[in-house]
């Protein structure tokens, strides 16, 4: 965990102390990050271990975010990993109020399958869970309005590398902008690729 945050801040996925990681351990508990620190300096002893219901056990302070991570665990038993972050392009859709197409590249189709966008909610409250309890069961990644992007995983690596591609694919549905806009894969690819791969399927 440590060392994926370190990947978000060398990412520009994150700055200052924004962005949260989580992950569930085999006893059924989470650990995740705590808050106010930065995840490119995080240290073993700085995560936190909490209960589903967000408890913590021992000492630290979990993520201000915490509720979002809860929300996803509690609606997908197959999620055993989930990222917070701000990726710039990526937030730059979700503040100009759009969605990330999923039909640019094979990667974007199979590994984020539909993107959606969340209505904003306040955030560390419950209004950002709620915003997002409906598009849980059927998506992998979702934008948060004007509040970065979360994203699912079979692990950390897994949900760290699905928020590396909604970034990527953000940033090249931008660069197309400049040549006139995207032209789409083949409609049959996209369909194929969807039913290879699942749209919510992690």
């Amino acid at each position: 965990m440590c060392e994926v945050g370190q990947r978000m801040l060398g990412a520009h996925l994150v700055c200052a102390t924004e962005g949260n990681l989580s992950a569930r351990m085999p006893d059924g508990r989470l650990l995740c990050t705590p808050r106010g620190v930065s995840k490119g300096h995080l240290k073993p002893e700085d995560l936190v271990v909490v209960d589903l219901a967000g408890t913590p056990f021992g000492p630290g302070t979990p993520s201000s975010e915490i509720l979002l991570h809860l929300e996803v665990y509690r609606q997908r038993e197959d999620c055993m990993a989930v990222v917070h972050a701000h990726p710039p392009h990526a937030t730059a859709f979700a503040v100009a109020g759009e969605t990330i197409p999923d039909h640019l590249t094979p990667e974007a189709s199979a590994v984020l399958g539909s993107v959606p966008l969340a209505p904003f909610g306040f955030p560390g409250t419950t209004a950002v869970p709620q915003s997002i309890s409906r598009l849980i069961v059927d998506h992998k990644a979702i934008l948060l309005s004007h509040h970065g992007a979360v994203t699912l995983g079979r692990d950390l690596l897994d949900a760290y590398y699905r928020m590396e591609t909604l970034e990527a694919t953000a940033r090249l549905a931008w660069l197309t902008r400049a040549l006139g806009g995207p032209s789409p894969l083949p409609a049959d690819a996209t369909e194929r690729l969807r039913s290879e791969f699942g749209n919510g399927q992690l």
